[in-house]
Order: C-alpha cells, then structure tokens, then sequence
C-alpha cells in the first residue's frame, strides 16, 4: 500500500507484534474523543496505538477469551485503565453485542477483529498451540471452556477426525492422518501428535512447512469454534457501529477470509430475493460500504520483521448511514 507508511513497533512490544498495524490505524481512521471496541485484544498491540489515536478523552473496550492474555494486557496498559480509558472484559467474540452493551459501547466509532494466534499463545508449551515445544494438547482461548484438542483426537471416530482436518486444514492427506491418530491413541502431546502426523504424510520431503502445520490448525479451529464464531460476531458488529463507524477485520485462513469477503459483500449491496446464503434477510438496500475492495496484506518490510504475518489479510468496510439492523 503507497499511502502507508511503515513505523516500527513499539519497543514494548517486542514478543507480541501487532500485524498490520498501521494498515488498521489508516484505515479505522480512529479520532480523538472516539469509542471503540477491539473484539479480540490479544497482546493489546493494536489497542495502544488506537488509545494514541484517540487521546486525550476515546475510549477502548478490549474483549477476549483468553484470561492469561487478559492478565498480561492488563498490566501493560494500566495507565489508561486507571485513567477510565480502557475497560477489559472477558469473553468470547461471539458475544461482543451482550458485552459492549454492558459496558456502554453501543454505538462506536470502529471495531476491529484480529482472528490471529497471538505469539505468546504460540510460545507457551502449556497450552498446546503449537508443537515447537513439547507441550499438553490443549489448544483452547479459555482452558475452562468445552473440549480440548486431545479430547477431540482421544474421542473422535476416525470419519470424523478425517472430515474435521480437511474441511478446517484443508489437508489432502487427511484420511491417512486420521487413521494413524486413531491407532496411535491415546495422544496427549503436542510433540507426539506432531511426529504421528509427519509419519502418516511420510516426512517433509522439502516441505515449506511441517506436515503437521494444517492438522493442528484444523484442530484449534474446531476446538475454538472460530468459524461458528465469527458467523455469529459479524451481524452483531454492525449493529454495534454508529452510521458511518468501521468494522476491520484480520484473518490468516482462507476460510475465515471467505465468510468475512461474503459477509461484507452481502451486506454492501442490493438484493431483491432471499439470497443462497447461510445470513438470509429480505429485500433492502445496502448497509455497508465496502472501503477494501481486496483484501490488504503485509509489505516487504513488515514480512521481513514479522514471518508469522505472511498469511494476514485485512478486510474493511464502513456503515452506511441510516442502514437497517443486520440480523
């Protein structure tokens, strides 16, 4: 993008690099006095820049299902906490509406939905993102809510396992990984979950990435119920914009990219019929404005500073005025 320039992250922010960040800034175009929610606030990266923007008196309403995220952000950005300029809550992005409206964010300036993995997610063993290091198979937001990873790789019949990894890794060799999985049972590490699913696609081989990359994706995906998620999330965030507000939305998955492109294209325009898509709705016209026409991605420069960004995709669009309530 020419008309963004590229600034460093802040020096606090060292481990958990906020991707995209000055692509979301640009594009929220957040001003002083203004009231915004950061549906997944994560490390809280885009959060600070975002109290900057809209100093001295906007206020941010952070949310995510994370608690030890919660903990860490929270000590981070006391100041504006204690200033009464940011409030934290708990909760999962598919209740974003019951939270913002219990805290007095109905009507905000912009939202932004960040759908990536944090860094320290990743890096802590315990909670099993990742197979970097040895850790539990966990993979869930909030270690106290619904089945883990092992349950699912533990319990699940072979079909299932197979179905889950190629719909959400899209995986080709699913079926081969899900039959060894089944005989190699019960798993309950990250490492040896890895190592069974380089064995069932028969090693690297030169591989780009590790063969085990797509099942573990697919894995938290399911256990977090990401996609369910931002199906429900999506209607609400506009109705949580004022006319004229901005929803900004991250993705790393092509298929958390295409439900976000769908949405906002149904949304953006005029139909007549009742539509062949899972939002339904009757005739009217359109309630967003669709500002990226295709999706924003990393620059050289933040891909040379941050690897993990590559597969990021920023999506942004604005409400109409007077437009009808989505349901």
């Amino acid at each position: 993008m020419a008309d963004v320039q590229f600034v460093a992250p802040d020096p606090e922010e060292t481990q958990h690099v906020p991707v995209l960040l000055n692509e979301v800034l640009h594009y929220l175009s957040v001003l002083p006095g203004a009231k915004v929610i950061d549906g997944t606030l994560g490390g809280g990266g885009h959060t600070r820049r975002i109290l900057e923007q809209s100093a001295p008196d906007g206020n941010v309403l952070g949310i995510d299902a994370d608690p030890a995220a919660l903990r860490r952000t929270q000590a981070q950005l006391a100041a504006a906490i204690a200033e009464g300029r940011l409030t934290i809550v708990q909760g999962r992005l598919e209740e974003i509406e019951a939270n913002a409206v219990a805290n007095d964010f109905a009507q905000v300036d912009a939202i932004l939905v960040d759908l990536g993995v944090s860094t320290f997610q990743l890096e802590t063993a315990q909670r099993g993102f990742s197979f970097g290091a040895d850790g539990p198979l966990d993979m869930r937001f909030d270690p106290l809510q619904g089945p883990s990873a092992a349950d699912v790789v533990n319990t699940w019949d072979e079909g299932e396992i197979a179905n889950l990894i190629f719909r959400y890794g899209e995986e080709r060799h699913s079926r081969a990984i899900a039959r060894a999985i089944v005989r190699s049972r019960p798993i309950d590490s990250t490492a040896a979950l890895a190592s069974i699913v380089e064995r069932a696609v028969g090693g690297r081989r030169g591989a780009r990435i590790h063969p085990a990359t797509r099942t573990f994706q697919a894995l938290r995906i399911a256990v977090n119920r990401e996609l369910e998620q931002i199906e429900t999330a999506l209607p609400q965030c506009l109705r949580l914009l004022r006319s004229g507000g901005r929803l900004a939305v991250i993705s790393f998955h092509s298929l958390e990219d295409r439900l976000v492109k769908q949405w906002m294209a149904h949304e953006g325009r005029t139909w007549n019929e009742e539509p062949l898509n899972p939002y339904g709705g009757t005739a009217h016209t359109p309630s967003l404005r669709i500002i990226t026409r295709k999706p924003v991605t990393p620059g050289d420069v933040e891909l040379s500073l941050n690897p993990r960004s590559r597969s990021a995709k920023l999506r942004v669009a604005e409400k109409v005025a007077d437009a009808p309530a989505s349901h």
